[in-house]
């Protein structure tokens, strides 16, 4: 039943949504030089890796200049990526994932492999799921960047501060997932986009930590 939601969703989405996302599409190639899509490596369903899609919100080999967390500031995000950040439109290219099954609509979000390769024991039933565009731990942290933005070092930050009580939400919707906890997710999602309430995670405190680098940096 939730592959049969996916897929019809997701191509309705992509459908309805084709003018938005042409119109995204054209803005980012006006703004700045480089590919509309980012296509980063993520580990899927059973750690089987597969490339996202998502418009592209940084300059071009971002990846070269900089960590691989993006706090509120980061010089590297471009004007128009500041936009598609703050109302997640830079996710909307994942209907594609969904419809290739490689996503679903509701699910933990998919980590890069080398975080994958960090996971306990427990965490490793994260991975019997198809990742997800959406899940409780992203609506929890959908202000991550402005989080960070107070932190000197937002890769240990986030390590230290945000993973760990991401991966506890993660390992909660799996063991607690039903069709109907997804239509709520995909409901609170929609709100959140659309009017931002405010929620305490939004409000955690990130102290400021002196400059080290990160010993799993991507």
């Amino acid at each position: 039943m939730k592959r049969s939601f996916d897929l019809i969703l997701s191509l309705l989405g992509l459908i309805i949504l084709a003018p938005l996302l042409a119109a995204l599409a054209l803005l980012i190639k006006l703004d700045s030089p480089g590919p509309v899509f980012y296509r980063g490596v993520r580990a899927g369903r059973f750690g089987k890796p597969f490339r996202i899609f998502k418009f592209r919100t940084m300059v071009e080999d971002a990846d070269k200049v900089g960590g691989w967390s993006t706090a509120g500031d980061d010089p590297r995000v471009t004007r128009t990526g500041r936009f598609l950040r703050k109302y997640k439109l830079d996710e909307l290219p994942q209907l594609f994932n969904v419809l290739l099954g490689e996503m679903s609509l509701v699910g933990p979000r998919p980590q890069v492999p080398w975080a994958v390769d960090l996971y306990t024991e427990e965490e490793r039933c994260i991975l019997r799921v198809r990742p997800g565009i959406t899940d409780p731990a992203s609506l929890e942290f959908r202000d991550e960047g402005e989080i960070l933005r107070a932190s000197t070092n937002p890769d240990k930050d986030y390590l230290e501060k945000i993973h760990p009580e991401k991966m506890r939400l993660s390992l909660e919707y799996v063991r607690t997932q039903s069709f109907w906890l997804d239509c709520k997710i995909l409901w609170q999602t929609v709100a959140a986009v659309l009017f931002r309430p405010s929620t305490s995670k939004s409000e955690l405190k990130v102290e400021r930590s002196p400059v080290s680098d990160l010993a799993h940096k991507s």
